[in-house]
């Protein structure tokens, strides 16, 4: 009930306004949305690029953080970002992300913008080490443990 309650009125507050470089895509009922997100500043790693973020909900947000992934898309085009924390199935590192590091203050808006700086900060197009193994794994990211104190991106 409460979190149907917080993405009704976080849905409500998206559809009217969203941070530059921020757009809803769907959001056909509470527990999924997409949304999509391009890197406005120069970074030549994702110049003129757009890529989509899947979020889901459970039934305890915003106690409990969303599921969040980069998802594929060909029509239109939306690739998985190159990035040292950003595995090629999609799945994000991000303390923000993991339950240590959310807090109920957080919504998707905050998220977003916090992928997006994210982005936007990174000089190194390579993907986490490891990445072959996790996609072999076929982990979700509320089943990995990450190791957050990687200071070098």
């Amino acid at each position: 009930m409460f979190a149907s309650k917080r993405l009704g009125k976080e849905l409500a507050k998206i559809q009217t306004s969203l941070p530059p470089g921020i757009t809803l895509v769907s959001a056909p009922d509470l527990s999924e949305w997409h949304m999509d997100m391009q890197v406005l500043d120069p970074n030549p790693i994702y110049l003129n690029q757009t890529f989509r973020l899947r979020f889901r909900f459970t039934n305890n947000y915003p106690i409990e953080t969303p599921e969040v992934i980069f998802v594929t898309s060909t029509d239109p085009p939306r690739p998985i970002p190159m990035h040292p924390h950003i595995y090629s199935n999609g799945i994000i590192c991000l303390d923000l992300l993991g339950s240590a590091g959310w807090s109920p203050v957080q919504n998707v808006e905050s998220v977003c913008m916090s992928i997006q700086s994210m982005l936007t900060g990174n000089t190194k197009n390579e993907r986490p080490v490891g990445d072959e193994e996790v996609v072999k794994s076929r982990q979700g990211p509320r089943n990995m443990r990450f190791n957050y104190d990687d200071l070098t991106v």
